[in-house]
């Protein structure tokens, strides 16, 4: 079970927001890169980066902060990110920074046909992030809620060759409220690529039930609020779910 240390970046800056309101922001770090490190440095195998500018622009907005990111962890780190990618040239762009996988979201929704140009042109480091509430997919930061059902989406875009799927309940993001591990495990079950969780994490309640549902196909979670807040202790957890889970 992969434990994956989530940093939103807004202006430059890490910071979390509550339920994707750009207007409730908690700062957390000044410094991303050195954030990032620290986390790589309390056992994080693979780290998830979201330029929240990015997403409500759409294009990127926090290059810099990303590039020194890369610099600071190394090639050995696998690094995701999504916000703000609606084409092809941002994903080169991306990848020959050194990003491991780009995280498209909005833009697999409204533009399916771009989804499957990107699965073609960069094999392996496509990852398909769907944000729901009640069973429905929503767009645009959260702030347009489609008719689409969640696993519905998610099996077209196995079917186009993504990598794996981020299933974010946007109802208990930013909220410490707990995974949604009924919505994940169902969604994973409906498909053979990787699920990662995301949303509402809390403490270590919640890694305890993910790492029971982890052959199900729930291969990781995302961690947010409730590392930095110190609800949940990332090393002790990423510690305890390897011992448990191997």
């Amino acid at each position: 079970m992969l434990l994956i240390p989530a940093i939103d970046l807004k202006d430059g800056r890490c910071v979390r927001l509550k339920q994707g309101d750009m207007d409730q922001v908690t700062v957390f770090s000044e410094d991303p890169a050195e954030m990032a490190l620290s986390w790589v440095q309390k056992g994080a195998r693979r780290l998830h980066l979201v330029d929240l500018n990015g997403a409500f622009a759409g294009k990127p907005q926090n290059l810099t902060a990303i590039r020194r990111i890369l610099e600071a962890v190394g090639e050995d780190i696998p690094v995701q990110l999504g916000g703000g990618i609606r084409d092809l040239d941002t994903i080169e762009r991306y990848i020959d920074l050194g990003l491991r996988y780009v995280i498209i979201g909005t833009a697999a929704v409204k533009n399916p046909g771009f989804l499957q140009d990107a699965c073609s042109a960069f094999g392996g480091h496509i990852i398909v992030g769907l944000d729901a509430k009640d069973g429905k997919v929503a767009t645009d930061g959260w702030s347009k809620l489609t008719g689409h059902e969640v696993i519905d989406l998610a099996q077209k875009y196995e079917d186009y060759g993504v990598e794996s799927i981020i299933y974010t309940d946007i109802g208990r993001d930013g909220m410490l409220s707990g995974i949604n591990i009924d919505a994940t495990v169902k969604l994973a079950n409906s498909m053979s690529i990787p699920v990662i969780a995301s949303g509402g994490l809390s403490n270590m309640d919640d890694i305890r039930k993910l790492c029971a549902v982890e052959d199900e196909g729930v291969e990781g979670v995302i961690c947010g609020r409730a590392i930095y807040s110190g609800d949940l202790d990332f090393a002790a957890a990423q510690a305890w779910a390897d011992e448990h889970n191997g």
